[in-house]
């Protein structure tokens, strides 16, 4: 007899890949536990859940709430006036939407929408719990900390954003297949997946599906350079789409046989096989990846980002000697030094991935799915 009984379960949030991929790995472990459990989305109209969403095969609902823009233009100044016009909407839509659906738990995961419909469940009495996937807590998380049951989150040390008694250590979730160490023969499917040397150590450059201009810019100088500490190494570049163009024509006048570049990695379980040591933004999705495999990595925290919660991510490992690393204005000069010295040091790189792998915490959605049920009561 399965001890998980179906239960309504609205899951809000969004605006960034970094809430909405543990979003839905949520609701994937509480439909993998009871299949007839209902599972209701909502997002911000306009926002990437609107399209992620539909395609992982669940419903969402759209609010028309918008965040103030603090750069001073035309465009923020009319978007900033119609601001608390369209969170008062908003607050009434997620009310009628809670009244309709008649959830008996209410999920956030950050982002602008779980706002008014954490408020408005709350308010109608919704157990509510919250999942704050960085190590530095983000606006929305830490104005509903007073109102929710449980507040899962993937750092310690929180308790000077939240209530200590409400928190739980969970971790982030992650997905299925970037949750173990990879074992010598996925490393062996990836050097023959990518054409690449399995003779040589090899460095993985992750910037994201847009890609990252300051990481492009520190390979790119590294390659004018004449590429200087690579020749035993092999370079796997994700420049990202955004780039791609640009770096496909600097790779045609700087000719470089020792680097792969791509836009997008389809396979990144078998990327992350291949890699001896990985440079990475640090936003927490990856980074909570990124122990999961054990791997050596040298985090380039985004300046870009709300409250620098990039960097507190990273040096939440670094302070445990599970990562290095470069601030991004000093990247071009020296990030890539940094992570061929790594390469170049077997029993440094060792220490990491066993630093980092310690601080692993791979079961996630089972345990936020777990704590569901449990302020629930079913």
């Amino acid at each position: 007899m399965n001890q998980y009984k179906p239960i309504r379960a609205i899951i809000s949030g969004g605006g960034t890949g970094g809430h909405i991929f543990p979003a839905i790995s949520i609701a994937g472990k509480l439909k993998e536990l009871c299949p007839e459990s209902e599972i209701l989305f909502v997002g911000a109209e306009g926002k990437m859940e609107m399209e992620k969403v539909p395609a992982a095969g669940y419903k969402i609902v759209g609010l028309p709430i918008v965040g103030l823009q603090r750069r001073l233009n035309w465009k923020n100044i009319v978007n900033d006036i119609q601001v608390p016009f369209k969170l008062l909407a908003s607050s009434r839509k997620a009310r009628r939407i809670v009244k309709e659906f008649k959830p008996d738990i209410a999920i956030g995961v950050g982002g602008y929408a779980s706002a008014p419909l954490l408020k408005a469940a709350s308010a109608m009495k919704i157990p509510c719990l919250i999942q704050e996937q960085n190590g530095f807590a983000g606006l929305t998380n830490k104005m509903l900390g007073k109102r929710v049951q449980s507040i899962c989150v993937a750092y310690e040390g929180m308790e000077k954003f939240f209530p200590a008694e409400k928190i739980v250590l969970t971790g982030n979730p992650i997905r299925a297949d970037l949750t173990k160490p990879a074992t010598p023969e996925m490393k062996a499917e990836a050097m023959e997946f990518y054409g690449l040397n399995p003779a040589k150590k090899h460095l993985l450059i992750v910037g994201g599906s847009l890609g990252s201009g300051t990481l492009n810019k520190s390979v790119k100088g590294w390659i004018e350079a004449g590429c200087p500490g690579g020749e035993d190494v092999e370079v796997f570049w994700q420049c990202g789409k955004y780039y791609k163009a640009g770096v496909d024509a600097f790779m045609a006048e700087h000719p470089a046989p020792m680097v792969h570049h791509t836009d997008f990695i389809a396979r990144m379980d078998l990327a992350y096989a291949a890699a001896d040591v990985v440079i990475s933004r640090s936003g927490a999705s990856t980074v909570s990846e990124l122990c999961a495999l054990g791997k050596a990595v040298v985090f380039v925290p985004s300046p870009n980002v709300a409250e620098d919660h990039q960097t507190h991510n990273a040096m939440a490992l670094v302070r445990k000697d599970a990562a290095l690393i470069v601030k991004d204005a000093e990247a071009p000069e020296k990030l890539l030094p940094t992570a061929l010295e790594l390469l170049s040091d077997d029993v440094r790189r060792t220490q990491l991935e066993k630093n980092i792998l310690a601080l692993a915490l791979v079961d996630a959605a089972q345990t936020i799915a777990d704590e569901a049920y449990k302020i629930i009561g079913k």
